[in-house]
């Protein structure tokens, strides 16, 4: 990606956040106004959505962090390991069932307030539960996604400033106030832990980004921690 085109994003990134954040918080208001009617009616493939705010704390190059060239005028400086970075992010998530059991869909847009990059970030995601709570008394469950991500472009030949990527996920969530009355909204608040890989789109050993030559293909692993608050509905 050339420089021209990637401080126009940066330039635009504030933009891009604001109009996501508030698009995201204008449809949970909606929802949250339209959920009691639509709850009493029938599914009709998918069922009446919730909103969620996840204020995230994400761990980069988990595993087998790449090694790369610093280079100055094509000659290396220096060789080192990439860092395994932590980064905050607030993830705007809408989740919708389906009549299918253990099928939903998901839909989220996330962001760094405090990257420098200032990117916004795109998923759609299908998620398949294999552990529910009704199968541990209401305290954790788990599921597996599968995720085609919308993300900045990350490898040298990338034509555009946002690329797909395949992602796959690992979430299993604590529901942390399971002890608490159901019509009480913290009850569905949980604490997730997030195991991710992106199987396409990252540097491969011998790409050239910026000024660093990856000797590695970039670690497709992280791991997130997750506050999910639910928005809309509030309560059960």
């Amino acid at each position: 990606m050339n420089d021209s085109l990637w401080h126009v994003v940066h330039g635009r990134g504030w933009l891009l956040r604001g109009c996501s954040a508030g698009l995201l918080l204008a449809s949970g208001s909606m929802l949250n106004a339209e959920l009691s009617a639509q709850e009493h009616r029938a599914c009709a493939i998918l069922c009446a959505p919730s909103f969620k705010v996840e204020p995230t704390i994400a761990v980069e190059n988990l595993f087998n962090p790449a090694r790369v060239e610093t280079l100055q005028n094509d000659i290396v400086v220096e060789t080192s390991r990439q860092r395994r970075d932590r980064v905050f992010e607030l993830v705007l998530a809408t989740v919708i069932p389906t009549e299918i059991p253990r099928v939903a869909f998901t839909v989220e847009t996330s962001f760094g307030p405090f990257r420098d990059d200032a990117a916004v970030e795109l998923e759609l995601e299908a998620n398949f539960t294999w552990l529910t709570a009704d199968q541990t008394g209401g305290w954790l469950e788990s599921h597996v996604d599968i995720v085609d991500k919308f993300s900045p472009a990350a490898r040298p030949d990338d034509a555009s400033a946002y690329t797909h990527k395949l992602n796959f996920e690992l979430d299993t969530a604590f529901l942390v106030f399971n002890w608490l009355p159901d019509d009480t909204w913290l009850k569905d608040v949980e604490l997730e832990g997030s195991l991710d890989y992106v199987a396409t789109g990252l540097p491969s050993a011998g790409d050239v980004i910026g000024n660093e030559r990856f000797l590695d293909d970039a670690s497709p692993w992280s791991f997130s921690l997750v506050f999910v608050l639910p928005l809309a509905p509030l309560s059960h």
